[in-house]
């Protein structure tokens, strides 16, 4: 996969993964079917105890073992990447076939750091469509979309992932990136996020162990949590006429992300109680 092409700069794609046996094939598979070239795929495995490892090595140059969470994978991979640019997928994510094409094409042009690639959410169910109605709403917001192909010498110089989140690591090297002054722009092109049947126990369970970070995160950018929530509310109402051809699913839009933001709270709620156990125990 990864033989060279005359004037074209290696791309390295690292997929973090653990037990996504159901989904990281598709995934795989469309990376390896990018019309770009050259291009070398990493997959880092947190341990699975299912078949993703298997499967993994059918497709990817490398399948390396790392944790114990998604900043640290993504991490480990970008340090062992050949690639002068890196771009990190969720193996759950489909890549359309020209895709990295598309975003190194978006970064030359325009002299970007860092190119965001906006998704779609795919899958089953009520509340799965429910999603993917707010993600419609984020596709012409291109401050909500965080970078996704990077130059692996930046992010080496400027820390890559930071360790203490999981869940706003995105955001975070979005607004340290800004802050810096560095450009990120938004590829016109858009990826599937393969999200399967969402249930409001997966969505509450997940949203509560993201909300773990945001004190980490709340502490490196003051101001930033509200300001990502009034992002949020203008993405909707710019949207306003989208969501009135669906009321339906934009009322459940509404009960879902309520739920979402409980999940948050009450996770953040038990970040802070970690973290000021951590400082007493240091004594820091």
């Amino acid at each position: 996969m990864n033989d060279r092409s005359v004037g074209n700069a290696m791309v390295t794609v690292v997929v973090p993964t653990r037990n996504n046996e159901r989904t990281i094939e598709e995934c795989l598979k469309s990376v390896v079917a990018q019309t770009y070239r050259p291009l070398e795929l990493i997959v880092v495995d947190n341990h699975s105890t299912d078949a993703t490892p298997q499967i993994a090595a059918r497709y990817a140059d490398r399948v390396l073992t790392g944790g114990p969470e998604r900043s640290a994978q993504r991490n480990l991979g970008i340090e062992q990447a050949v690639g002068e640019w890196v771009l990190w997928l969720d193996s759950d994510m489909i890549l359309p076939p020209k895709s990295i094409e598309v975003a190194v094409e978006t970064a030359l042009s325009t002299g970007a750091d860092g190119v965001a690639l906006p998704e779609r959410t795919t899958g089953e169910g009520f509340w799965t469509a429910c999603r993917a109605l707010e993600r419609e709403c984020y596709l012409d917001q291109p401050w909500l979309h965080n970078p996704r192909l990077l130059r692996r010498d930046f992010l080496l110089g400027d820390g890559g992932f930071h360790l203490d989140m999981s869940g706003p690591e995105d955001a975070d090297l979005r607004m340290r990136m800004l802050a810096a002054g560095a450009r990120i722009e938004l590829a016109p092109v858009v990826i599937d996020h393969d999200e399967g049947r969402l249930t409001l126990r997966d969505v509450m369970s997940k949203r509560y162990y993201y909300g773990r970070s945001i004190p980490a995160f709340a502490q490196q950018h003051e101001g930033a949590v509200g300001a990502q929530g009034k992002a949020l509310i203008k993405a909707y109402v710019d949207n306003r006429a989208r969501l009135a051809r669906d009321p339906q699913h934009a009322a459940g839009m509404v009960a879902l992300r309520s739920m979402e933001v409980v999940g948050y709270t009450l996770g953040a709620r038990r970040g802070r109680r970690d973290r000021a156990r951590d400082r007493a125990a240091t004594g820091s």
